[in-house]
């Protein structure tokens, strides 16, 4: 299905790139429809076994988890797509990881765990959405706007107007464009009368009574048919150090090592990544690591988490009073004595929030980017995802794309500037789904990680880590925010 904004002249290159993962990202959707609830996927009906059990599991080995999918009815499902969410953990240990799974589109599939640590090994594998959801919530991610409104304040000396903003606006009225030439993106408001564009200062979002499900398709999404456990005869797994530890040395963690998946596993509650030595580090060490620099998060909330943890480690950062009202769009902290400069900013349209936000200094990350000179001194940490959920995903494929190519171009004038993109985070399972399903998130997180594959970045995989933590929480506890500030200070250090 082909957007309604995309352009009809011909096309550029990102355009093409655009087509392209739209494309890639369609051939993994199931088309499927239903007359019932009941011709769905039924986690209590599906079974699950293991197919390498064997008497004794050795630390590192892999596990084998085989998926036969089956309806309410009983009856085999013929086809797949279903969105499984694969986890071992023994919360003792303070241990967690998450599996690989392969579809086979038939109903059938094969779940893949490494067996990280000794012990007791607990399995879950959740049905979080069958496929017949996962191909309604694809077509509505595939629709017009119209989940999200905006209502923008314009402000003139002792006047204010209210108007309606968005990505598009069915309306005759005389409209602002706020444009970011180089990426083809807008954003309207309808202008107040006797007011100028420029003088818009503030943006609110609310959620619309739309929806663009069906009356049974909303059924798939009741609270009880969303992230039930597939039930299975799993035996005691118990898994015991059958090598030296020593023998699986590693390099310390550094820019550019590429992100498998899973990126890592907890245990004793910290993250241990299975591609490099990851490097704990005291406050005063952290000190030390980041004097003189200018450290930039650019994104969300979830980044904002970012710049709260590290200002509580270090004391001596101060934060400035940047006189804002509403919603934070702006943090900034300075140690004048490390000369250590630390910045967060929202990045720009869409914000999806209840409280209204300053947008008179608003950039997209890419322009941001390209206005820093970047250095060996110059970190860069970057996050998109939560806010662009409930819209169509060419917008997220759009904006990435974008900080990609502002990437590339910082890299080149400036190739030791450190760069690292933060996955999104896992979220609540009682949102909305239509709005902010993690189906999405999960959509998001492949296209970020095929388009920066290949940049001489670090990766901070919060995808992998919120899922290995079971956080199910946007903003996850302080304990797993500490332990991706662990990984980004391990690729700065």
């Amino acid at each position: 299905m082909k957007p309604a904004f995309i352009s009809s002249t011909k096309p550029s290159q990102d355009e093409l790139l655009e087509e392209k993962i739209l494309d890639k990202m369609s051939h993994i959707i199931p088309r499927v429809s239903f007359n019932h609830i009941d011709n769905t996927t039924s986690a209590e009906k599906s079974k699950a076994k293991i197919i390498n059990l064997k008497d004794k599991f050795c630390v590192g080995d892999n596990l084998t988890i085989q998926v036969d999918m089956f309806d309410y009815l009983g009856n085999r499902k013929t086809y797949g797509g279903d969105f499984i969410r694969a986890r071992i953990s023994n919360p003792k240990l303070g241990a967690g990881a998450s599996g690989i799974i392969d579809d086979y589109n038939n109903g059938t599939y094969h779940v893949h765990f490494t067996l990280f640590w000794e012990g007791r090994v607990y399995i879950s594998l959740l049905l979080y959405h069958p496929s017949e959801g996962v191909s309604a919530l694809w077509k509505v991610r595939n629709e017009k706007f119209g989940l999200i409104n905006f209502v923008g304040t314009f402000a003139h000396k002792e006047k204010q107007a209210k108007t309606e903003c968005g990505f598009q606006l069915n309306t005759t009225e005389d409209k602002c464009e706020y444009k970011d030439e180089r990426n083809t993106e807008s954003f309207y408001c309808v202008r107040p009368q006797n007011m100028h564009c420029d003088s818009l200062t503030y943006l609110q979002s609310l959620n619309t009574d739309h929806s663009f499900l069906t009356k049974l398709e909303k059924e798939l999404f009741n609270r009880d048919k969303i992230a039930h456990e597939i039930k299975g005869d799993f035996e005691n797994i118990e898994t015991t150090p059958c090598t030296d530890p020593s023998s699986s040395y590693q390099e310390p963690c550094r820019i550019g090592m590429g992100f498998p998946y899973p990126s890592g596993f907890f245990l004793n509650n910290l993250w241990r990544p299975v591609f490099c030595n990851l490097t704990i580090f005291p406050a005063e060490q952290i000190k030390t690591c980041l004097k003189g620099k200018l450290i930039y998060l650019m994104g969300d909330s979830t980044l904002r988490q970012w710049f709260l943890n590290l200002a509580q480690i270090l004391k001596s950062l101060k934060n400035l009073d940047l006189h804002r009202s509403g919603l934070e769009s702006m943090l900034l902290a300075i140690d004048m004595d490390q000369n250590i400069r630390l910045q967060w900013k929202k990045h720009s349209h869409p914000i999806v929030a209840s409280h209204f936000y300053l947008v008179k200094d608003d950039a997209y990350i890419s322009e941001e980017i390209d206005r820093l000179a970047g250095g060996p001194e110059t970190v860069i940490a970057i996050t998109l995802g939560q806010h662009f959920r409930p819209f169509p995903i060419l917008l997220f494929i759009r904006r990435v794309i974008s900080v990609r190519r502002a990437v590339e171009h910082l890299l080149l004038r400036s190739p030791k500037t450190k760069v690292i993109i933060k996955a999104e985070n896992t979220r609540e399972i009682s949102t909305n789904v239509e709005r902010f399903s993690d189906f999405y998130g999960f959509l998001q997180y492949m296209i970020v990680k095929d388009l920066f594959q290949d940049l001489n970045v670090g990766v901070v995989d919060a995808w992998d880590m919120t899922i290995a933590s079971n956080s199910n929480n946007v903003h996850p506890s302080d304990s797993v925010v500490r332990n991706q500030i662990n990984l980004l200070l391990s690729y700065i250090c």
